[in-house]
């Protein structure tokens, strides 16, 4: 499928890019590339002596960023998980990291192309995986879960009030027939859930939280959370944008508590001069403004947090 056969915008992307770059000669990390709308801008922001490592998940994505920005000697791409490439830093060396970027979200493309299985609204098969070269598909994760374990990944990262109904109705429906279409699991969701939310398919959770399980999502944003700020130079920010509350409620304590640094426990008198601070929150969490909600609809549940490194330890 070409890069052309779908539309994605990049969100919040003037205000992440701004809120990232300190140094025009510094080393930045896009760790969710994508398809390419922050790495663009970052790159327009950076001297001849700057330098930006792109990471992500998908290989069409990698393939894109090697066709778009191969020639640019400040640009590099490498296929995996930012949690993996930035847990051991083994790409970084010694120089130390002016910021680091996370975009969460699923891309248009990604969303759109029915033959990756992300989407409830058009068939294909069920995958998810946003690497296709590795792990479980959804179909096979499906094919194995108990019904125990089902339950708990739909209410815990799907949010979902009947996840013990819908998982069961899953159970019970694969063993009548493998479930490995998007819509036959839609299918099954939407009969299984007896109160349809306003404006909102009923599958929408279990597919969130099917993803989320698939891509061990959560497991990899707090390792990318922990890695990224023990390499950022002073001055160096981490930027994250998420798109459901699990990620947010994640990104937003991270960042509290690694800005209260060695605060003592509740009613021990130590003076605030004596409390050392590393980090703190750069600014109050940033969302889509009008104007941008009105070109992408798809923004709406964005959330941007920033951390910026003040001291060594």
């Amino acid at each position: 499928m070409s890069e052309q056969s779908f539309q994605h915008e990049t969100v919040l992307l003037k205000e992440a890019v701004a809120a990232l770059v300190s140094d025009p000669d510094g080393l930045y990390v896009d760790a969710t590339y994508g398809r390419g709308g922050h790495s663009e801008l970052i790159l327009g922001q950076l001297s001849a002596a700057g330098r930006l490592i792109a990471i992500d998940k998908d290989p069409e994505a990698v393939q894109m960023a090697r066709d778009r920005f191969g020639g640019d000697a400040r640009f590099s791409i490498h296929h995996g998980s930012f949690a993996d490439l930035l847990g051991g830093f083994e790409l970084l060396g010694e120089q130390p990291v002016c910021g680091v970027l996370a975009d969460l979200g699923v891309s248009s493309p990604q969303l759109d192309d029915a033959e990756r299985g992300f989407s409830f609204m058009h068939d294909g098969p069920l995958d998810m995986r946003m690497n296709t070269q590795a792990g479980q598909s959804a179909a096979e994760w499906l094919a194995v879960v108990s019904q125990d374990a089902l339950t708990k990944v739909l209410f815990e990262y799907g949010e979902e009030k009947f996840a013990r109904r819908i998982a069961a109705a899953i159970v019970e429906a694969r063993q009548q027939a493998p479930i490995e279409r998007t819509t036959q699991l839609a299918e099954i969701v939407a009969a299984a859930n007896p109160s349809w939310e306003k404006h909102k398919h009923p599958a929408t959770r279990t597919f969130q939280a099917i993803r989320i399980e698939v891509n061990q999502e959560l497991e990899d944003l707090n390792r990318l959370l922990q890695g990224a700020v023990n390499r950022l130079q002073v001055g160096g920010r981490l930027v994250v944008i998420s798109f459901h509350s699990l990620e947010d409620r994640m990104v937003k304590r991270f960042m509290r508590d690694a800005s209260r640094g060695s605060e003592p426990p509740p009613g021990v008198p130590v003076p605030e001069s004596e409390i050392i601070r590393n980090f703190r929150v750069s600014s109050k969490a940033i969302k889509p403004g009008k104007d941008e909600l009105e070109r992408n609809v798809r923004a709406r549940s964005a959330v941007m947090r920033s951390l910026e490194k003040i001291a060594d330890a």
